[in-house]
């Protein structure tokens, strides 16, 4: 009797330092139990400190790399990452409609942990606005990215209460907005599922850490990996954010470049060094 792996595609960026993007994505996968493939958006030159370069890929052949692997190998679930330009978006959109793709994450990012930016201009934000939203299963911004949809400064949880119902207007079945950049002691983020009017707050521990690079895209990646196994969303959300939590404390200890460090993805299948 054959097998039949739980597939999940990433469409993002490349991080050459490998701890977010596309990298970041493939060990999330596969650590918990994916088969992962990939539509690179852009190249970027980055490490622990910064981003020194950015690469756009055509949006015709981004085209390709998504024909290429829906049309053979077929996916189950889709987390969408960096999209550098409005014309990159529209591509990915039209491949998503036409096939069918459903269980989409999308993170919307928008500037690297160094503080680069990583978005080509403002219409940028307009046609993710526009096109990718109302696809999603589910969108995660952080509170500066939530910010930035919406033209203002988010800072406490009543402000993510009203951030994620406006945000809930352009389609997205749910809104995810992390709270890791509040001023608290706990590290909350706040679930809204559009379909039910309903708010989970996710508490979490506040890990002490500069490893902390690639936290959003291995987050998103790892809620892509459980909509995969047919897990319901909400499900999925607090079984990611276990996982995140668990990475960021498991690899705090770790010393790697000068700057922010990863996450440790494998924590739960490497044996302590």
């Amino acid at each position: 009797m054959s097998k039949r792996y739980y597939r999940v595609l990433t469409i993002a960026g490349s991080d050459s330092g490998g701890g977010a993007g596309i990298q970041a994505d493939l060990k999330t996968f596969s650590a918990l139990g994916c088969y992962g493939m990939s539509v690179i958006t852009s190249l970027t030159a980055q490490n622990t400190k910064e981003v020194t370069a950015i690469h756009a890929v055509p949006p015709s052949f981004v085209r390709e790399q998504m024909e290429a692997v829906f049309s053979d190998i077929g996916v189950d679930a889709v987390k969408i990452g960096m999209l550098y330009s409005d014309e990159l978006i529209e591509t990915v959109t039209e491949q998503l409609k036409s096939h069918q793709a459903k269980n989409i994450v999308l993170d919307p990012v928008m500037v690297a942990k160094s503080g680069d930016r990583l978005l080509k201009d403002d219409k940028t934000v307009e046609a993710m606005k526009k096109h990718l939203m109302p696809l999603a299963t589910v969108i995660t911004p952080n509170l500066p990215e939530a910010s930035t949809f919406l033209n203002r400064s988010i800072q406490s949880p009543d402000d993510m209460q009203h951030a994620a119902r406006e945000l809930a207007q352009y389609g997205s079945k749910s809104i995810l907005i992390k709270g890791g950049h509040l001023d608290e002691q706990d590290s909350s983020d706040l679930l809204f599922i559009t379909t039910e009017e309903r708010f989970v707050v996710l508490k979490g521990e506040r890990i002490a850490t500069r490893n902390n690079h690639g936290t959003g895209c291995t987050f998103s990646s790892a809620i892509a990996s459980f909509l995969a196994k047919e897990l319901p969303l909400e499900e999925s959300v607090k079984l990611a954010k276990e996982y995140i939590t668990e990475a960021l404390r498991e690899g705090a200890e770790y010393e790697i470049g000068d700057g922010h460090g990863p996450v440790h993805h494998f924590y739960r299948t490497w044996p302590e060094s």
